[in-house]
């Protein structure tokens, strides 16, 4: 009964190393790496929303890039920072 138990087991983790092997060489392995681009959505800071990077109004403040669903959201901003 042992016997039986021990070799289902290292069946099961024969399986799984196989199964892992094989991803890593059809290169399912890596996972995809996402790049920013324009369909990526990003947070107003004030109102708090979520835009399309492609769409949003960018601001450079103190060397940091913000993004903005409108013109006043940003004018907002920089009160809030200059008061």
């Amino acid at each position: 009964m042992y016997r039986f138990i021990l070799i289902l087991g290292l069946l099961t983790v024969l399986y799984f190393l196989l199964r892992r092997a094989l991803r890593e060489f059809k290169g399912q392995g890596q996972p995809e790496r996402l790049s920013p681009g324009k369909d990526q959505m990003v947070q107003d800071p004030v109102c708090r929303v979520f835009v399309p990077r492609g769409v949003a109004v960018t601001e450079d403040i103190g060397g940091q890039t913000y993004y903005f669903c409108s013109r006043s959201c940003a004018h907002k901003f920089q009160e809030q920072l200059a008061g």
